[in-house]
């Protein structure tokens, strides 16, 4: 049987699954370690339980009843507030608010602030410009930045949002611009533009692939940093408003019933706690799983 030589479009096509195969395989087999399986796994059920709230609990969150802060109990794992509201279902719902910030904002952080990290392939004074406005923005804590937010938006989901976003800019710009600073005078990187390669096809090619590693890792340190974001702005009541509730809400609300009901906070803090032991478990895994390579 005789070989049938490969198109030209053949070649790079598997040229590219060549190349994205290792880096998929690799962030898979972060998800096969003991961290990476109990962070998905504690993951995994949250957000189910969160998506399938509306079925779990079809009263909805907003649902009273007749003993206002009572304790833990049968009926009440967690407890009720003091409206004589479920707080273990008010704390599902908040699941809701608190993952549609996060696995909205980051995501976007990250590819916003990789592309602005790139500016400086297309011009190094915009690429330098660019980092300076960065530069502007790291100075701010993301609270204060986020006090700053409210201040102009008001209170709410998109203020929260904007926050988190613009918060991660700096560091993913930063790693691509690394990326791009450092690809750019290697060998094959010259040579592809001797051979008349575009820019475009160098960034694509090359120095996205190098910085890939670090942007996902660092993704998923933010979305620890942006759950903790949510929970201190909606602490001092800068958050998501009630009585839509989220983490942060729910927190608040428990600290000012803490002396009638010291078991509040207990159930909100857990699932806090635990979400960003599932991130942080996720974080480590993969960031072992990129250093391996």
């Amino acid at each position: 049987m005789t070989d049938i030589p490969l198109s030209a479009s053949g070649a790079a096509a598997a040229a590219r699954r060549r190349r994205l195969n290792p880096t998929l395989a690799r962030y898979l087999s972060a998800f096969r370690t003991p961290r990476g399986i109990i962070g998905l796994s504690i993951l995994t059920v949250m957000a189910l339980a969160a998506l399938l709230a509306p079925l779990l609990f079809p009263g909805g969150y907003d649902q009273q009843g007749p003993n206002a802060l009572a304790g833990p109990s049968g009926g009440h794992i967690f407890g009720v507030d003091e409206f004589g509201r479920d707080i273990f279902v008010r704390s599902i719902y908040g699941l809701r608010v608190d993952l549609s910030l996060i696995l909205t904002a980051v995501p976007l952080s990250m590819a916003i602030g990789a592309l602005f990290g790139l500016a400086g392939a297309i011009s190094e004074w915009l690429g330098a410009a660019v980092q300076r406005l960065l530069d502007v923005v790291i100075g701010f804590p993301g609270l204060i930045l986020g006090v700053c937010l409210v201040a102009i938006l008001g209170p709410g989901w998109f203020a929260l949002f904007l926050t988190i976003l613009i918060g991660g800019l700096p560091t993913a710009g930063r790693l691509a611009r690394s990326a791009w600073l450092s690809q750019q005078g290697r060998e094959y990187v010259l040579a592809a533009r001797v051979l008349g390669v575009s820019r475009r096809q160098l960034l694509v090619r090359h120095v996205l692939p190098n910085a890939m590693d670090s942007i996902v890792v660092n993704g998923s340190v933010w979305m620890v940093i942006g759950i903790y974001i949510e929970a201190g702005l909606s602490i001092v009541g800068l958050g998501v408003q009630p009585p839509t509730p989220s983490i942060g809400v729910l927190l608040n609300n428990g600290l000012r019933f803490v002396t009638q009901s010291p078991t509040y906070i207990i159930g909100p803090a857990a699932l806090l706690l635990l979400l960003s032991v599932g991130f942080s478990l996720v974080s480590d895994a993969l960031n072992e799983a990129v250093n391996r390579r």
